[in-house]
């Protein structure tokens, strides 16, 4: 039996599309409204774009904030949202912006690397929009949960291979939106590759003594619960995943492959004289294994999947049914603060102190939320 249609469920379907895609709009756009930040009293802020014009009025655009404290010293540059489908790397930059007292040298804080990453989600997998803590007035902070790459509408179309610029090294061409593979950059190249340059010449321009990249990992990837050192910082990290051994915080300390380019720990190693490293914690939320990604997976890490691949030996970190935001953050905050110690040990005149940020014991005892400023 065959079944005609008629104008008037043609019109009703016609309704029905129109309806869904205003919905998927409105989705979609709810994502454009930016992150709120509330600097610590002696940060200044400034725009990338002052460091290197070519993202000056673009998307790529995002706040750098920067104190200086009273007695000389170098400069620490903390780098968060590289790829904001790991949530610990914005949330600990934010935690030193939000609460940090330089009390010699420079701190420089960007919270949002990749700001174009923030303002859409992953295709297919089934990402929350955003994360929300509270604060100790009761009050709410809400960040966005983004994707791992800048936002299409930025980086269209992709090519089919990406080949990277300094080394000709091959990639998958949707990896040209990918900011950790597009360092040191390019000034005329595609919005994700001149912002790479930007955050290399900040980098540069600045002096920067010592910059961390601050990622996460999924608890079954080889390089999680790790630092990533050139072998510029090799000397320094070391130093610092003693001292963290010696708290209770096991770190794994890996060297920077020189074949795997594009990568901050590699490309500001080579082209600028900081020790650059990167960091990982252990995230569930961007794992193979994890069940149904929400908020809660993003804020808490529990997931039964996870319990049994513990079990089995599947995994690279401790698993005892969850990897909490507090604990992730805290590993990042602990590792920033033991590196500043052993950086003002062993280089004083480029040693950067800071006071009032918490680390693990407390965010875990009192929440990320009691330490982040309320919104007025």
């Amino acid at each position: 039996m065959k079944l005609k249609g008629t104008p008037l469920t043609a019109a009703l379907l016609l309704i029905l599309a129109l309806g869904a895609s205003w919905l998927a709009g409105m989705n979609f756009r709810a994502m454009w409204k930016e992150d709120v930040f509330v600097p610590a009293p002696g940060f200044e802020k400034k725009m990338l774009s002052d460091w290197f014009d070519g993202i000056r009025n673009t998307p790529a655009d995002t706040p750098v904030y920067i104190q200086e404290g009273e007695t000389p010293g170098g400069t620490v540059f903390i780098m968060g949202g590289t790829h904001p489908t790991e949530p610990s790397s914005m949330v600990t930059a934010t935690l030193f912006l939000e609460t940090a007292k330089v009390t010699k040298g420079r701190l420089i804080v960007v919270p949002q690397a990749n700001i174009m990453g923030f303002s859409h989600n992953s295709p297919q997998e089934g990402h929350p929009q955003s994360i929300s803590f509270t604060t100790a007035d009761g009050g709410k902070r809400v960040f966005r949960f983004g994707s791992r790459l800048t936002n299409t509408v930025h980086e269209w179309p992709s090519p089919d291979i990406y080949i990277h610029p300094a080394s000709g090294q091959q990639l998958p061409g949707k990896e040209r939106g990918n900011l950790n593979r597009c360092y040191p950059g390019v000034p005329d190249g595609s919005l994700t590759e001149r912002l790479a340059y930007a955050l290399t010449e900040l980098v540069r321009k600045e002096n920067v003594d010592l910059a961390f990249d601050l990622h996460e990992a999924s608890p079954e990837y080889p390089v999680v619960n790790a630092i990533v050192a050139h072998e510029r910082s090799m000397e320094l990290a070391a130093m610092a995943a003693m001292d963290l051994e010696m708290k209770g915080i096991t770190m794994r300390l890996e060297p920077s492959p020189k074949n795997l380019r594009g990568l901050t720990h590699r490309e500001w190693g080579d082209y600028t004289e900081t020790m650059p490293i990167l960091m990982e914690t252990g995230n569930p939320v961007q794992g193979r294994l994890r069940g149904r990604t929400n908020e809660k997976l993003a804020l808490t890490g529990e997931d039964k999947a996870y319990v049994k691949a513990f079990g089995l030996g599947r995994l690279y970190i401790p698993y005892d049914g969850k990897q909490t935001m507090e604990y992730r953050v805290g590993r990042h905050a602990d590792s920033i603060l033991s590196f500043l110690d052993n950086l003002d040990l062993v280089y004083e005149d480029r040693g950067v102190l800071v006071e009032g940020v918490p680390g693990m014991k407390e965010l875990e005892e009192k929440g990320v939320g009691s330490f982040l400023s309320p919104v007025k």
